[in-house]
């Protein structure tokens, strides 16, 4: 289940402030190339310190196996 597409429009990125998309498992910012996890289908981990470089991301299909 994705993320709804009302909180996607007021998502920012935590650390430019920048745009984010919604890619498979991940919330993606592609100005600072970061790429913060989606829990249980629906919830967006939007902490810094959780969120992957874009290149690991990219490498993993933008799949994880994180559990909440």
């Amino acid at each position: 289940m994705p993320v709804k597409k009302e909180l996607l429009e007021i998502l920012a990125c935590p650390l430019c402030k920048g745009d984010v998309s919604e890619k498979g498992m991940f919330i993606v910012c592609m100005e600072c190339k970061k790429a913060y996890p989606v829990l249980d289908g629906k919830i967006p981990d939007m902490l810094i310190e959780d969120a992957w470089p874009l290149e690991k991301a990219e490498k993993a299909e933008y799949k994880h196996k994180i559990k909440f």
